[in-house]
């Protein structure tokens, strides 16, 4: 449904080779800041993708794109060069939205409009494209006590957050306790900064040592990254069997750890409804359209006014559910997931 919603209002947004700047000084430049080469979605997936939409709606724009590498420095240095080649709007995935805060501020300041991508950062943004983060942290909790099954109530699990400075990993946190608390025990509890999976691995090992090897229930990961991170510790310290683990962004190696009996779930994110809904509105707002003729909503960022926004719906994906969405909806093939070492669990699950 929020698919299609994305798809009517995308329908006004303009027709492939109808250019112009905010300004009518000549084709629309587009900036897409990237926050980190360690999730692989960003370049793999969404700035592909984002791309693509964006030379449909708009042939002759031009886009530059740029990726911080976890490095907050280096994105406001990034927006600071976007800003003084003067492009007419920027898509911007905030390392730390808070951090970012200033720099979006001087965007909005040269009249250079700026779309929150996946993360709500702050300062005075003109749109939104993401989804309800607190649903995902929902979906997570609820597959992991699902999993869990006769060890709910009172088991006892290792939390591997995302890092605080990301508003997403915030609602994330928060929609898993909604459903946590109160039915299972939270030993440990770990944010990790600008997402890392060696700095999960470190804390799983230390989680591991605190509880003893055979005492850790579940383990909600934030995402596929910590997930990774969390069963390479919980392996390397002779963890077996291992206890069900959570992700999202439905990464390639995560389907496959699923396949293969490692991690129980992750989040499917649509990456094409989302990319199409942020390429329609870099599009729209670099020519100085209402982006409320792409928005199916609007949201307000802390401390500023509502803004148009595209919220879309995620996806929580166990090994029986790969065939009907990443399969069906073309995002792997079978082949891409079933290498030979995975043959036998490939059969298993019905995928052939």
């Amino acid at each position: 449904m929020a698919a299609a919603s994305v798809a009517v209002a995308l329908a006004s947004c303009g027709t492939a080779g109808s250019g112009g700047g905010a300004d009518g000084g000549g084709p629309p430049r587009i900036g897409i800041l990237l926050p980190d080469a360690t999730t692989a979605r960003w370049e793999t997936q969404d700035r592909p993708l984002l791309e693509k939409r964006i030379k449909e709606l708009c042939g002759d724009c031009t886009v530059e794109h740029a990726n911080a590498k976890g490095d907050v420095a280096l994105q406001q240095e990034q927006m600071d060069s976007l800003i003084t080649k003067g492009v007419d709007a920027i898509v911007l995935v905030a390392v730390d939205a808070r951090s970012l805060g200033a720099s979006v501020s001087k965007a909005h300041n040269a009249d250079i409009p700026v779309i929150a991508y996946d993360r709500l950062a702050q300062g005075p943004i003109s749109g939104y494209v993401s989804f309800d983060g607190k649903e995902i942290g929902r979906l997570q909790g609820g597959a992991l006590l699902k999993a869990m099954g006769g060890k709910v109530p009172g088991g006892k699990i290792v939390m591997m957050n995302g890092d605080p400075s990301d508003p997403n990993a915030v609602s994330f946190k928060q929609g898993a306790l909604s459903v946590l608390k109160g039915k299972v025990r939270i030993a440990k509890s770990y944010d990790t900064l600008q997402w890392k999976a060696d700095t999960a691995n470190t804390n799983m090992s230390g989680a591991i040592s605190a509880l003893g090897v055979g005492n850790i229930d579940g383990v909600y990961a934030a995402n596929d990254g910590l997930a990774a991170g969390s069963i390479s510790a919980l392996k390397a310290n002779k963890v077996d069997p291992l206890p069900p683990v959570t992700g999202q962004d439905a990464e390639l190696a995560a389907v496959r750890r699923i396949v293969g009996g490692e991690q129980y779930e992750t989040v499917y994110k649509p990456f094409g409804p989302e990319a199409s809904a942020g390429g329609a509105m870099a599009v729209a707002a670099a020519r100085g359209d209402d982006l409320r003729r792409v928005a199916t909503g609007t949201v307000r960022p802390p401390g500023g006014t509502a803004v148009p926004a595209v919220m879309l719906t995620p996806v929580s994906v166990t090994v029986d559910g790969i065939e009907r969405t990443l399969v069906k909806d073309g995002v792997y093939t079978v082949r891409q997931i079933c290498t030979p070492q995975l043959g036998a669990a490939c059969q298993k699950a019905g995928l052939t």
